[in-house]
């Protein structure tokens, strides 16, 4: 990139780091995800003025503020219909969406799935650790059944919700999962998502130390469990891959021991399948239903972009009328300059 001067200017992790002191409990997961996503924004090639970071309001609402980038800490939920604001009228800039399982899921679900069904060309990224972590210890619409929190303390009764599930039945066109502590597995994801054009939704599975400590224990250390999807590649995994995946006659995916099936009868990942169905049907192999969860690109498809749309539809709204400048539309009325 450049420097403004003519002369090439090559970022590090360090450039992106803020001068703010990061105020997250010691040991929490969300250090091991901003060290992560510092060090690999680098790659977008892009000056810090064209990237923002966009957040709602929990733990992890506090991304901004470590990124040296702009960035915007908005109200609870509302990140994504911000953030499409945002993209939708500076196509210039990459947009990035931090938010949490109970801001997204919550009072932000509607807002979740508008934004994904529609395309806009932002990056949300969901830090899921099945808790209320900032209000001390409720449960969180991706708590487990039974759970026992502050605010039941006779177990949750709901069902939880399974968040590439919805993303994928939102037909979102990118959806992906990552874990906190795996660097080179979160850097890939965000390669990918960066790279797609149009929503990118990725699920971080993130340990809250504090209130829902070894959440993911069984697939952070238990490294056999991961499932790594690649692609035109048999689903198969294991310390020897000795475990796979086969799916069944009615679209459902399930875990089989490679030996007794044969290589064969192995489930074949396509990322870039139209239909959603075989990604819904991989979003559903979770740890307790399969002892295993799968990690990486679920989804990655080309769809229109809601961005281009609203460009081609104002486009040809000038061609008739003369109208339709969006920037005169903004600036019109009763508007008023911060200093």
């Amino acid at each position: 990139m450049s420097n403004g001067n003519g002369d090439l200017v090559q970022l590090t992790g360090k450039d992106f780091k803020s001068d703010q002191e990061v105020r997250w409990c010691p040991g929490c997961g969300d250090y091991a995800i901003l060290n992560v996503i510092q060090g690999f924004m680098p790659e977008l090639g892009l000056a810090r003025e064209q990237i923002v970071f966009v957040s709602g309001i929990g733990c992890a609402a506090r991304f901004p503020y470590y990124m040296q980038t702009y960035g915007m800490h908005s109200i609870h939920g509302r990140a994504p219909a911000i953030a499409t604001g945002l993209a939708v009228t500076r196509p210039d800039l990459s947009v990035w969406v931090v938010t949490g399982d109970g801001d997204a899921l919550s009072i932000g679900g509607n807002h979740l799935i508008h934004a994904l069904r529609r395309n806009v060309n932002l990056k949300i990224l969901l830090f899921n650790n099945r808790i209320y972590g900032l209000t001390k210890g409720q449960y969180s619409p991706t708590s487990e059944l039974g759970k026992v929190t502050k605010s039941t303390p006779m177990g949750s009764l709901d069902h939880p919700f399974n968040p590439l599930s919805i993303a994928i039945g939102a037909e979102a066109s990118f959806v992906a999962r990552a874990i906190d502590t795996d660097k080179k597995g979160l850097t890939d994801v965000l390669g990918a998502a960066a790279r797609h054009r149009g929503s990118a939704f990725v699920e971080i599975l993130q340990n809250c130390n504090i209130y829902n400590d070894g959440a993911f224990d069984y697939v952070r250390d238990e490294k056999a469990n991961r499932i790594y999807l690649e692609s035109g590649q048999p689903i198969r995994f294991g310390e020897d891959g000795e475990r796979g995946l086969v799916q069944d006659a009615d679209g459902s995916a399930r875990v089989v021991d490679v030996a007794e099936v044969g290589e064969g009868s192995l489930l074949v990942h396509d990322a870039h399948h139209r239909e959603p169905s075989l990604a819904f049907a991989l979003s559903r192999v979770t740890f307790e239903t399969d002892g295993a969860v799968p990690l990486g690109v679920f989804r990655a498809v080309e769809q229109p972009v809601y961005d281009d749309l609203m460009s081609e539809q104002l486009e040809a709204a000038r061609e008739r009328s003369g109208e339709g400048d969006l920037e005169a539309l903004l600036q019109s009325g009763d508007t008023w300059t911060v200093a």
